[in-house]
């Protein structure tokens, strides 16, 4: 992987300019510009195409093909860029609360963690972020990582509460989404996770299609053959008719270019989950 070139594509690819210093200020602007740009998506499972987690195969499919990914996809190829441009990341994995409370798989997630250059007079040497561009409607910004108390973001309120046996919750109003372990993790680690969620009957990505970032005002989302867009907290729902226009829809709206359909590959289709929810996992 020519490593200089495929960060200076990925920043074009974002719309983002190569920042002045590798500090909290950059790796906001960073992760706003991804989440606005490179779809949260889980089309290759129904594709047929293969996952694989490395580096420059990461980085190719969001760069060169101009695709997006789930999470072990979209945040293995925004720590290849994040680390090109001098930042300190670390992977971690995390298991996805269920809607009844339970967790999921261990290495349901990956999140990163990222630390930047502390403020001048703060004592502290360095600030931790919980860096996160694969959990579907996630918060917008960086997350604190030592700080307790409560967090506005454009997508809600958000709190980092201790969990047991040092691991940390992330819980978006009131809600907790996933538990983080903080040991630190190779990209190799999550290849059982990805395979369960490619293969699995039980896995929500074998079982419904998405594809969704955010926008300047909201969010928009194409599950299936509908799509959904939120736009200052008002949601629209509109049915498309027939393959040219889902076709037409990934085009103008996620810069996908397929030569078909993506199809559920399971026999039955389940639209219990919300897509505009934390999903990954």
């Amino acid at each position: 992987m020519d490593t200089s070139r495929t960060i200076s594509d990925y920043l074009r690819r974002i719309g983002a300019d190569r920042p002045a210093e590798p500090d909290a200020v950059a790796l906001r602007d960073l992760q706003v510009r991804h989440l606005r740009t490179v779809p949260f998506e889980n089309l290759s499972v129904h594709l047929g195409e293969e996952i694989l987690l490395e580096d420059a195969a990461l980085a190719a499919k969001v760069v060169d093909r101009r695709r997006g990914g789930f999470c072990y996809e979209l945040n293995g190829a925004f720590a290849v860029l994040l680390r090109g441009l001098g930042f300190r990341v670390t992977l971690l994995q995390a298991r996805v609360f269920t809607a009844d409370g339970s967790l999921g798989i261990p290495y349901d997630h990956m999140t990163l963690l990222v630390e930047t250059p502390a403020p001048t007079g703060s004592g502290r040497e360095v600030d931790r972020w919980f860096a996160d561009v694969g959990f579907g409607n996630h918060s917008a910004h960086p997350l604190a990582l030592d700080e307790r108390g409560d967090q506005e973001d454009p997508a809600g309120t958000f709190r980092i509460v201790a969990g047991p046996d040092g691991d940390l919750d992330v819980v978006r109003d009131g809600k907790p989404q996933f538990r983080v372990d903080q040991r630190p993790r190779a990209l190799a680690d999550f290849t059982a996770g990805a395979w369960y969620h490619r293969t699995s009957p039980d896995s929500h990505f074998t079982r419904s299609l998405v594809c969704s970032r955010n926008t300047d005002d909201g969010r928009i989302t194409l599950t299936g053959s509908t799509l959904i867009t939120t736009v200052a907290g008002e949601r629209n729902e509109r049915p498309l008719e027939g393959d040219a226009e889902i076709l037409a829809a990934y085009r103008e709206h996620f810069g996908l270019e397929l030569d078909r359909v993506p199809r559920v590959r399971t026999g039955e289709r389940r639209e219990g989950r919300s897509w505009t929810s934390g999903t990954c996992g």
